[in-house]
């Protein structure tokens, strides 16, 4: 049986809000984890250690954090993601909204791409969610 949105949501703010120690309000869809929540690399782990053990499931660092796109000659020019870097970023990681940072795909701003909302629809594309 899957989970509902709101039960996925509220596991991912609990986890956020306790890796974070952000309050439960700064924790909505629309906040990104490094720009609204503060996230740094360090973070991230715990936040996914924190996931996996709520969920019982198991994420690859790579699912998150495609360094090794990033930091690909063949998919970055001049710090800026390709046209061919994108498309391997959406294949990769079809539960992001790209939308926004592919206006101007400065790798340095990759970090900020990432929302609450984000995490729940990983989340949810791990566990099966209903909808």
């Amino acid at each position: 049986m899957g989970l509902s949105q709101d039960e996925i949501f509220e596991k991912v703010q609990e986890a956020l809000v306790d890796a974070l120690g952000v309050d439960d309000d700064e924790v909505n869809r629309e906040a990104t984890l490094v720009g609204d929540l503060g996230a740094e690399s360090i973070d991230f782990l715990d936040i996914v250690f924190k996931l996996e053990k709520s969920f019982d499931i198991n994420i690859e660092r790579t699912e998150l954090a495609p360094e090794d796109i990033l930091t690909n000659g063949a998919y970055v020019q001049d710090g800026v993601v390709t046209a061919d870097g994108m498309a391997e970023l959406k294949r990769r990681m079809p539960w992001a909204n790209m939308s926004e940072f592919e206006q101007n795909p400065r790798v340095q701003d990759f970090g900020n791409l990432l929302t609450v909302g984000d995490l729940c629809s990983y989340v949810g594309s791990k566990v099966g969610s209903d909808g």
